[in-house]
């Protein structure tokens, strides 16, 4: 991967994660809690959202280990949110849960339609697929149901209540789960997914 391909990567991926976050954060607002406004985190200031590990040292990391080729891979800070402020109890934080990936899908989706509808020159061709592309993947790698992901909130808004226990289990042991879909191939699945999702919105 060319060097200056990646570094627009990472610019995509930061601000792609950054656009779920202000999602989420504008969904829970509009449903009452001001907690992520009141934390400034409704901004597509960078500086806002950074977090130290997943932001600057692991997308270096991997910059770095790769010879800069990639995948690049990272993550901001969760925007602050108070399910208690919810005039909608029951679906709130699902609602909350799904605005951040279906906003990433939303761009990726009219991203890929524009490179499939409209002759485009190649190096705006390029950018617009990087873009489609690591949309598709976040909003992808969200959905997997492990804390602190999307997926884990949305699955345990379906499921009983009877059913806490493996919702503790899997807090307790939440870094771990992680690491482990991350060490066996989970992003590579993920970036798989995604490649597969773009091929079916762009024709390419």
């Amino acid at each position: 991967m060319d060097i200056t391909i990646t570094i627009f990567s990472i610019i995509v991926l930061l601000l792609s994660i950054i656009i779920h976050e202000i999602a989420h954060g504008s969904v829970a607002y509009y449903l009452g809690d001001p907690t992520a406004k009141h934390a400034g985190r409704l901004t597509l200031n960078p500086l806002k959202h950074l977090d130290l590990f997943g932001s600057v040292i692991l997308p270096l990391f991997l910059f770095f280990t790769t010879s800069g080729r990639g995948p690049i891979f990272g993550w901001t800070k969760p925007v602050p949110v108070n399910p208690y402020n919810f005039r909608d109890q029951k679906w709130g934080t699902l609602k909350v849960s799904i605005a951040g990936p279906s906003t990433n899908f939303l761009i990726a989706i009219i991203f890929s339609l524009i490179i499939r509808f409209f002759v485009l020159p190649q190096s705006l061709l390029m950018l617009f697929s990087i873009i489609a592309f690591y949309n598709f993947a976040w909003g992808i790698f969200n959905l997997v149901p492990l804390p602190p992901l999307d997926g884990y909130h949305i699955l345990f808004a379906f499921l009983p209540d009877k059913r806490s226990n493996i919702k503790m289990f899997l807090l307790k042991y939440n870094l771990i789960f992680l690491i482990l879909f991350i060490l066996f191939g989970g992003i590579s699945l993920v970036f798989w997914s995604a490649d597969l999702f773009y091929g079916l919105f762009s024709g390419l």
